[in-house]
C-alpha cells in the first residue's frame, strides 16, 4: 500500500463509516431484497416501477458497500507527526493566489466533523503541497489552466 492510496481519517469518521457499512451490508441490504421480492410477486416486471426502483437502489447500495470496504481497507487513523511537513491529517495555513487560507488536508469523509474546508491530497492544491515543508513556495495548475502560486505558512496536526 503506497502513501497515496492511504486515506487519513479521524477515529470519529472511521467509526461513522464502519457503522454505515454495517448498516448497508445488513439491515439495508435485507430491506431492499424484501422490496424486490415483494415487487416481483406483483407480476409483470417490465412495467413494475417499484421493482425497477428497488433494483436501482440495490445497485447504489452495493456500490457504496464496495466504496466503503475499499476505503476502510486502506486507512490510517491517528495524528500525523508535527514535523512541519504537509501531509494528510494536517491543518495547513497557506497563501494561495495572494489570499491566506487555512484548511484540512484529508478525506472528504472528515468534512462533516469540522468547520474547516477539507482538501483531498489528490486535489490539485493538495497534490502540490503534500510532502512539502513549511516555507516552501509551489504552484499548481487550476482547472481553467491558470498557474496558481502557493506559499506554505504553517502545518499542524488536526486535533478534531
Amino acid at each position: 500500500m503506497t502513501e497515496s492510496t492511504v486515506t487519513w481519517l479521524t477515529q470519529e469518521a472511521h467509526d461513522r463509516l464502519k457503522a454505515e457499512l454495517e448498516h448497508l451490508s445488513g439491515p439495508a441490504r435485507t430491506e431492499i431484497a424484501e422490496r424486490i421480492a415483494a415487487a416481483r410477486d406483483e407480476g409483470d416486471l417490465k412495467e413494475n416501477g417499484g421493482y425497477h426502483a428497488a433494483r436501482e437502489e440495490q445497485a447504489k447500495n452495493e456500490a457504496r458497500i464496495r466504496e466503503l470496504t475499499e476505503k476502510l481497507r486502506s486507512i490510517r487513523i491517528g495524528t500525523p507527526a508535527d514535523d512541519g511537513i504537509v501531509e494528510a491529517g494536517m491543518v495547513v495555513t497557506a497563501v494561495v493566489a495572494g489570499d491566506e487560507m487555512t484548511f484540512l488536508l484529508g478525506s472528504r469523509e472528515i468534512a462533516d466533523t469540522t468547520d474547516l474546508d477539507v482538501y483531498s491530497p489528490t486535489s490539485p492544491l493538495g497534490a502540490a503541497i503534500d510532502g512539502r515543508p513549511i516555507g516552501e513556495k509551489v504552484s499548481y495548475t487550476a482547472p481553467n489552466g491558470k498557474e496558481i502560486p502557493v506559499e506554505i505558512k504553517g502545518a499542524k496536526p488536526f486535533s478534531g
